[in-house]
Formats: structure tokens, C-alpha cells, sequence
């Protein structure tokens, strides 16, 4: 079935319809992701030349900076240019565009983290079997499969949507394309395409995190049971402390979103929280690897001397 939508744009109607308020919000936003694009690139600038960092937790956290400097750019440039513009316009083809690598490397990301925390299960719980378990084969077929399964998960919301009849209002009370408000726009039955957003992105979202945290359940078990001093488990559990804090971030606004029912929260709750995940989690991420990463800041330091 074409769709017979007869809708050639959408209008988005931003994060506050507040004039006043759009040159300050551009500048922070602006800002924000300079941040987020430089944090990102930097990690990959020292990760991708040092022979010390070539192991499967940096290989993945390559992928994750990699994810998050896309992930970012899917949606703030046209948010920035929607602060500066009187018409806030978006083509039907540009906003399932949107869509789809939204959701592609959104959803990418979410597996993305369950891996890493499988990476820190082994390297703890089976440090003698680590290199054999997790060797280069395996992790690029797992990056490689993960990416797949991500772009797949995306092109399903992109067709489904794709299809839908727009035939009312356009104005789309969000800062980007998202599918929960292009189905409140759409003329006819939307009963699947909710039913899809909920069970298959609601599993691509509860899977890997549940693989998450038991993932550190039984690092934790395994410490507490296996570790012979305090300081064996201070490091053990600081090792994966930035990966749980970005996890949390990631995790706790997406599962609000898409599991939560639609009457249970407000259009500004939605925008709000989209903010957390969307914006704000990409630009932490590379601070929170470097912050609390040792091995990182050598590194780091190690590549600044070489380029003075």
C-alpha cells in the first residue's frame, strides 16, 4: 500500500514557542554540541592511534563515540536552525529521514552498552579466558551485528510511518521526528504501528539493559566473594563505574518514553526527557570515560606531547 499522505512537510515546533527566549537556548544548544562532537572525536583521535588502548573496551567505546557524535547530529543542527528561523520546517522525506537514524543509532547505541557490560563481566568474573572470549573476530562481529540489528529495528518505524495517511494538522510538538508524535498526526488506525513501538523498540530497550544489570549483578557477586582485599574491589568497581553511570543516563529517560503509556506524561515531560537522552547524555559520555578513566587520560596526554 503507497502512502497517499497528503502532508509535503511537517513543522516542528521546537523545545518553547517562547521567542525571547531562542537566540539564548541557540547558544547553549550551539555550545553543547561543539562539546559533544569535539569530546567524542577527542576519544577517537586517542583510542584509534594508540596501541595501548587496542583492546575490546576501547574498541567499544570507539563504536560509542562514534554513535554519539551521529547520534547528536541527527537532531541538534536542525534544532539550531529552527532557533533562527520563523519557519520551522521539515519535509515529509526529511522527517522520516530523521526518523530512521534516530532510531537506528539510538537503538544501536542501547545494545551497544549491554555489550560493554558483557566485556567488563568477562574481563572480572574470567580474566584468564578474557582474550580468548573476547578476541578481535568475535568483537567486530559483535559491533557489526549489533549496528545491523539496529538499522533493521529503524527501517521498520521509517516503512511503518512511511505508510500512515497525513491528512490534518502538520505541526509536530517536538524538537526532532520522533514516532510517537508523527502517530498522533496520522489519519486512520495507528493500533500496529503502537503496538510495534512498544513491544519491539520497548524490547530493544529492556533486553540490553536487563543484560546490563545482570551483567554487573554478578561482577558485584563475584567481587564481593571473590575479591582477597578492599582495594582489589575499589578498582574492579571504579573500572566499571563510568560505564554504569552512562547506562543510567541512557537507560532511564528512553524506558520513560517508549514503555511508559502516552497519557502518562505531558508533551513538556516528553520534550524534556528526549533532551536527556538525545542531547545531553552524548556530550557526558566522553567526560565521563575521561574523567574517570586512568588509561584514557594517559593516553590523552601522551598525544598532546606528541603534537607539541
Amino acid at each position: 500500500m503507497l502512502n497517499q499522505t497528503s502532508v509535503t512537510e511537517f513543522l516542528l515546533l521546537g523545545v518553547t514557542d517562547i521567542q525571547i527566549l531562542q537566540p539564548v537556548l541557540f547558544v547553549i544548544f550551539l555550545a553543547i554540541y561543539i562539546v559533544s562532537v569535539a569530546g567524542n572525536g577527542v576519544i577517537l583521535m586517542v583510542v584509534i592511534p594508540d596501541p595501548r588502548l587496542h583492546s575490546p573496551m576501547y574498541f567499544f567505546l570507539g563504536n560509542l563515540s562514534c554513535l554519539d557524535i551521529c547520534y547528536s547530529t541527527v537532531t541538534l543542527p536542525k534544532m539550531l536552525e529552527n532557533f533562527l528561523s520563523t519557519h520551522k520546517a521539515i519535509s515529509f522525506l526529511g522527517c522520516i529521514s530523521q526518523l530512521h537514524f534516530f532510531h537506528f543509532l539510538g537503538s544501536t547505541e542501547a545494545m551497544l552498552l549491554a555489550v560493554m557490560a558483557f566485556d567488563r563481566f568477562v574481563a572480572i568474573c574470567k580474566p584468564l579466558r578474557y582474550t580468548l572470549i573476547m578476541n578481535h573476530q568475535v568483537c567486530t562481529q559483535m559491533a557489526v551485528t549489533i549496528w545491523i540489528i539496529g538499522f533493521f529495528h529503524a527501517l521498520l518505524h521509517s516503512v511503518m510511518t512511511f505508510r500512515l495517511n497525513f491528512c490534518g494538522s502538520n505541526h509536530i510538538h517536538h524538537f526532532f521526528c520522533d514516532v510517537k508524535p508523527l502517530l498522533e498526526l496520522a489519519c486512520g488506525n495507528t493500533d500496529l504501528n503502537e503496538w510495534l513501538l512498544h513491544s519491539v523498540t520497548g524490547t530493544i530497550a529492556m533486553g540490553p539493559f536487563s543484560l546490563t544489570l545482570l551483567s554487573y549483578f554478578y561482577i558485584i557477586i563475584y567481587l564481593f566473594f571473590k575479591a582477597r582485599s578492599c582495594s582489589t574491589l575499589r578498582k574492579a568497581l571504579s573500572t566499571c563505574a563510568s560505564h554504569f553511570m552512562v547506562v543510567v543516563l541512557f537507560y532511564a529517560p528512553v524506558v520513560f518514553t517508549y514503555i511508559r503509556p502516552a497519557s502518562g506524561s505531558s508533551v513538556d515531560q516528553e520534550r524534556i526527557i528526549a533532551i536527556m537522552y538525545s542531547v545531553v547524555t552524548p556530550v557526558l559520555n566522553p567526560l565521563i570515560y575521561t574523567l574517570r578513566n586512568k588509561e584514557v587520560e594517559g593516553a590523552l596526554r601522551r598525544m598532546i606531547r606528541r603534537r607539541l
